[in-house]
């Protein structure tokens, strides 16, 4: 059978085509993840809440279970375990210095999780490990010289001229920071294949709940543990199947929102503040930016939401039902959205790439049926707002 590619389209018959790539344009080659081995279902999380942290507070009791149920969070996993504050009690003592433990604990275990999520990456990608050129870390849970990237880096037998990219304490926009800085990396180094790792642990925020840091229940009840990695190139050989591309990437901040997620390293760990108006100025500012994102796509200005498929990090149910009702999306758009959220919580900068898998999944589903265009989004600190415009190859 003889085929021919016009504007992207591969055409394997008169009832079926396959999307291809752009020439120079970076692709996801192959996608992996990975979890610590400690499982919270989230009907045994205020139970074991409590009692590892000592508190018979009823109010606190009350507000933490409330928080469990809002949060639509099923499954989550930790780093955090019994061993662990067994060997560590000071870590449920209000007020004690355990920022060197929890460096001790968050470093090793960040670093085993995006080795295991990059192993599974590589496998599926298929090609020997000596071919990864670039390497791009991202990760707020670790403070080390030299970082998570050198270590990973030895742990994986890369060569020791890769070139490595850190990218530390980003919060929940990480993630699609680095795919962008991973696709100017492979869009402007031709033949390069970069490794994008995300790694998280809520240990360093881990502590004793206390009525004068509410948001410290809403991370008990949302946030959880993991890593992921993709494997990142332009121009795909034969032996790769890349599924999405990465066409247009953009950020932006809001100006006079810096204090809205407010983070701040102490003896103790690392404190937030989580102002009540993040989703309302998410809200307010979302329209114009996704605007700003569909004119790339191939100058069809007729495209409405709609018409995409959407890859929105999940920092929680609030934040996605704002987008929807903003934007008039129908339910089944943040489908892969509130699937990650129910099956892993917010695992900070890795969930956009667990919702970037269950995309996959859907779009592969959808067959010739499935959306050419869609967008991937995600917030954090700043405020900060991440974006790109993906395309999707998929193929059924």
């Amino acid at each position: 059978m003889s085929n021919s590619r016009m504007n992207g389209v591969e055409k394997l018959s008169s009832r079926s085509t396959r999307r291809v790539a752009n020439p120079g344009k970076a692709t996801l080659l192959a996608l992996g993840k990975a979890f610590p081995s400690q499982v919270v279902p989230q009907e045994n999380l205020v139970e074991g809440f409590l009692r590892d942290t000592k508190c018979e507070d009823a109010f606190i009791k009350e507000k933490l279970e409330h928080l469990c149920k809002t949060t639509t969070v099923k499954t989550r996993y930790t780093v955090l375990s019994r061993e662990i504050l067994d060997k560590y009690p000071e870590l449920t003592t209000e007020g004690s210095p355990t920022i060197k433990q929890r460096l001790e604990i968050a470093n090793e275990a960040v670093v085993e999780m995006a080795l295991e999520a990059s192993l599974g990456c590589i496998k599926e990608w298929g090609r020997p490990v000596e071919d990864i050129t670039h390497i791009v870390y991202v990760s707020s849970s670790e403070i080390r010289l030299p970082g998570g990237d050198l270590y990973l880096s030895a742990k994986l037998g890369l060569r020791n001229d890769v070139n490595r990219v850190m990218l530390y304490f980003l919060g929940c926009y990480g993630g699609v920071t680095g795919l962008r800085v991973a696709k100017d990396i492979a869009e402007n180094n031709p033949g390069s294949r970069v490794l994008l790792t995300t790694s998280e642990t809520t240990i360093l925020g881990f502590r004793p709940p206390n009525k004068a840091r509410p948001y410290d229940l809403v991370g008990a009840a949302l946030f959880g543990d993991g890593a992921a990695a993709v494997i990142i190139g332009a121009d795909p050989r034969e032996c790769e199947a890349p599924f999405m591309e990465l066409h247009y990437a953009v950020q932006q901040f809001l100006p006079g929102t810096q204090n809205v997620i407010d983070g701040r390293l102490t003896e103790e760990g690392i404190n937030f503040k989580l102002g009540r108006d993040l989703p309302q100025k998410i809200e307010e500012n979302i329209e114009e930016f996704c605007k700003k994102l569909m004119g790339k796509a191939g100058g069809d200005e007729s495209m409405e939401f709609n018409d995409m498929f959407w890859a929105v990090h999940p920092g929680g149910p609030a934040i996605l039902n704002r987008l929807e009702t903003k934007l008039k999306l129908e339910k089944e758009k943040l489908e892969s959205s509130r699937r990650a959220l129910v099956d892993y919580g917010n695992v900070s900068s890795n969930t956009i790439l667990y919702v970037m898998e269950y995309m996959r999944e859907e779009l592969k589903k959808k067959g010739d049926e499935a959306q050419e265009w869609g967008l991937g989004l995600a917030f954090g600190p700043g405020i900060t707002f991440e974006g790109l415009l993906i395309r999707s190859l998929t193929s059924p």
